[in-house]
C-alpha cells in the first residue's frame, strides 16, 4: 500500500487531488481512498488531505502519519509547517517551488528523493490562476508513476467537463518541468 500526504491551503485543492488520485486508481483496478483532515478552517488556511492506494482492500481508516510521499501544493507552507514530518526514510517529497535543490534540502532538512515544479506559474500561465492541484497531479506522476496518466487525464474530464483540457495542459506541462532529484 503506498500513502500519500497532501499540504495546502483551503481553496487550492488539494482535497480535490487526493480524490483524483483515488478516482484514477480505482478506474485503473486498484483499491483507493481519499480524506481530508481540516476542522473549521478557512480558505487560505493550512489543509491536509490523504490517499490510500493498494493492490489489495484497504482496511484501515486512520489519518496518514506515515506517508510514503508528501505531495506540497503551496510554496510558503514548508516555512510555516513541518511537511517531512513521519516521510518515510525511502519516500518522495514532491514540492510546488521554483527555489534550488540547494535551499530547499536546507529549509526541509531532507536528503532524501525530492521532485520540484513551479507549479504557481504553470498554473497561471495554463489556468490563469494560481490553483496548483492538476500541476502538482502531473509532478505526483512523474515522479511516483502510481496511477497512469490516460486514467487521471478521465478522472479530471469526469470532475472537470469542459475545463478539463486547460487542467490536462498544466498536468502535462509539470511531466516535462519536473526536476527529480535522487
Amino acid at each position: 500500500m503506498i500513502e500519500v500526504r497532501l499540504h495546502g491551503r483551503g481553496g487550492q485543492g488539494a482535497v480535490t487531488s487526493a480524490e483524483l488520485i483515488a478516482v484514477a486508481a480505482i478506474n485503473q483496478g486498484k483499491y483507493a481512498q481519499a480524506f481530508p483532515s481540516f476542522g473549521p478552517e478557512r480558505r487560505g488556511a493550512p489543509v491536509q488531505a490523504f490517499v490510500r492506494v493498494s493492490e489489495h482492500p484497504i482496511r484501515t481508516r486512520e489519518k496518514i502519519y506515515f506517508p510514503d510521499v508528501v505531495l506540497v501544493l503551496d510554496p510558503s507552507l514548508p516555512s510555516i509547517v513541518r511537511v517531512t514530518s513521519g516521510l518515510k526514510e525511502d519516500g518522495w517529497v514532491i514540492l510546488n517551488s521554483h527555489k534550488s535543490e540547494k535551499e530547499l534540502r536546507e529549509m526541509l532538512g531532507w536528503q532524501g528523493k525530492m521532485a520540484v515544479v513551479d507549479a504557481t506559474k504553470i498554473a497561471l500561465e495554463e489556468l490563469g490562476l494560481p490553483i496548483t492541484n492538476t500541476t502538482m497531479l502531473g509532478a505526483f506522476l512523474a515522479a511516483t508513476g502510481l496511477v497512469d496518466q490516460g486514467y487521471l487525464e478521465e478522472a479530471l474530464e469526469e470532475r472537470f467537463g469542459r475545463l478539463a483540457e486547460k487542467n490536462k495542459k498544466a498536468l502535462a506541462r509539470a511531466i516535462k518541468e519536473i526536476k527529480i532529484y535522487q
